[in-house]
């Protein structure tokens, strides 16, 4: 019993000399390198597997830059590859040079890639673009998801930028700087580049990637669909309506991302919009056709788009003593190109949307005539009203031929959003409608009724 005793003494003896052994210096058990903290655990994974060495026997360097050459072979050693010096692919990478084995393998695996002059220039900093081209070759990644970056243009070509980081993004080897950039210029430190590698090695180190939030806009029409991806032949996963709040993390073309509520998915951007768009609101789009270095139709000794800007202004002021709301596409005569004309009408607010033109064909054309369009059905019963209230003003305020209502598919309607409306005011090759349009008595008139005419729109959209 006495010499049981006496080895269960020495027993827990030795068990607390060796656990006192471990409590006197955790960090230098845990932590190879003065340099890094406890929570680089990325570097000491790698470090403890014989993938990445220090600067020195003490330190790591974790600020210093990564070169094309320590970059390589840091993949190399992460994947095996034979390290045995040997002639490479590039001019300027020496047999002898410890790097070549690694490099070459990198090469003949379609890793790395080389200069057209046929370097490498292997003592050049790695960028963290670069970056994402080298480990989304390395770990042969495939998958894109719904990732997006300030700094880097949506490009879905394999060979882009933006897919190599969409890939390592998704794989969750980087989440970016985490405030909505990527930083593809900035040179890759050595901490970056051994967390990228320990996060594409070990599922453990993984991040889940967040898109940041760039703009919180609201939905201008009902039942706008929210779809899976930037087409129309994405499946719809919900419906949005007037007002809805959406939150935009990227763009696509004119496709935007993001979430309202519980839904995410991609919508269209020409029915989203900076302003809360409601039902009642009274707030109309003036767009003067034409403009700057288009001058539009000119005949008669008139140029289009100073008639146009003219009776615009003129709107303007009679619907705001209406007390209509109104956001002018333009005042002055500048150009804005016509693809431009509806989004910049849309992110106003406007919940309405009226151009006005002068027409232009033989001379014996006249009258006025105003155009609509039923290209998107939700708004083509208010846009053939808004049309046939301000038609049926204007013919009669001019004195001339009424040309009737019609449909067409001018840009500026077939893709609007809202309803929408043309107005022709009259035919400035015909001498009689050119002559009225050049008199601030007609063109007075012209305004009065277009507005009037918007108005009557309002009124029966209140009642229906």
């Amino acid at each position: 019993m006495k010499n049981l005793f006496m080895k269960v003494s020495l027993f827990l003896v030795a068990i607390v000399l060796v656990i006192s052994s471990i409590g006197l210096s955790p960090t230098s058990a845990a932590v190879p390198f003065k340099d890094i903290l406890s929570t680089d655990k990325e570097i000491i994974y790698l470090y403890d597997r014989g993938m990445i060495k220090g600067t020195s026997a003490t330190t790591f360097s974790p600020d210093a830059s990564v070169t094309r050459e320590q970059a390589a072979v840091m993949i190399g050693r992460a994947f095996n590859f034979n390290s045995t010096p040997r002639k490479t692919s590039f001019t300027d990478v020496k047999s002898s040079s410890y790097s070549s084995g690694y490099i070459q393998e990198a090469v003949n695996r379609g890793i790395i890639t080389g200069y057209g002059d046929g370097t490498f220039k292997p003592l050049q900093t790695m960028t963290r673009g670069e970056m994402a081209f080298l480990l989304s070759r390395a770990f042969n990644l495939t998958k894109t998801g719904n990732v997006f970056f300030t700094d880097i243009k949506v490009d879905t070509a394999s060979t882009s930028l933006y897919t190599a980081v969409n890939k390592i993004a998704t794989f969750g080897i980087s989440n970016g700087t985490g405030t909505g950039t990527y930083a593809p210029n900035e040179d890759l430190n050595r901490r970056q580049f051994a967390a990228f590698l320990a996060r594409g090695l070990n599922p453990n180190y993984r991040v889940v990637f967040q898109n940041a939030s760039i703009d919180t806009l609201y939905v201008t029409v009902d039942s706008l669909n929210v779809r899976t991806g930037p087409s129309t032949g994405y499946t719809a996963v919900g419906k949005l309506n007037t007002g809805a709040k959406f939150t935009v993390y990227g763009y696509n073309g004119v496709w935007a991302y993001g979430t309202s509520g519980t839904i995410s998915g991609y919508v269209h951007s020409s029915y989203l919009s900076k302003a809360v768009v409601s039902a009642e609101k009274r707030y109309i789009a003036i767009d003067a056709g034409h403009g700057g270095t288009d001058p539009g139709a000119v005949a008669n000794g008139l140029r289009e788009k100073d008639v146009n800007l003219d009776v615009a202004k003129r709107v303007e002021a009679y619907l705001k003593t209406k007390g209509i709301s109104v956001y002018m596409t333009r005042s002055t005569d500048k150009t804005i190109a016509l693809d431009q004309r509806v989004p910049l009408a849309v992110k106003s607010g406007a919940n309405a949307f009226v151009s006005i033109h002068a027409n232009s064909a033989t001379p014996a054309a006249s009258g006025s005539e105003t155009f609509y369009s039923a290209a998107l059905d939700e708004n083509a019963i208010h846009s053939k009203q808004l049309a046939t209230f301000i038609q049926n003003r204007l013919y009669k305020a001019m004195s001339h031929n009424n040309r009737g209502v019609k449909e067409a598919p001018y840009l500026v309607l077939r893709t609007n959003p809202m309803p929408a409306a043309l107005v022709e005011l009259g035919f400035l090759t015909n001498s009689s409608d050119a002559y009225k349009l050049s008199t601030v008595y007609y063109k007075d008139r012209a305004a009065s009724a277009i507005a009037s005419g918007i108005d009557d729109y309002y009124k029966w959209k209140a009642n229906n």
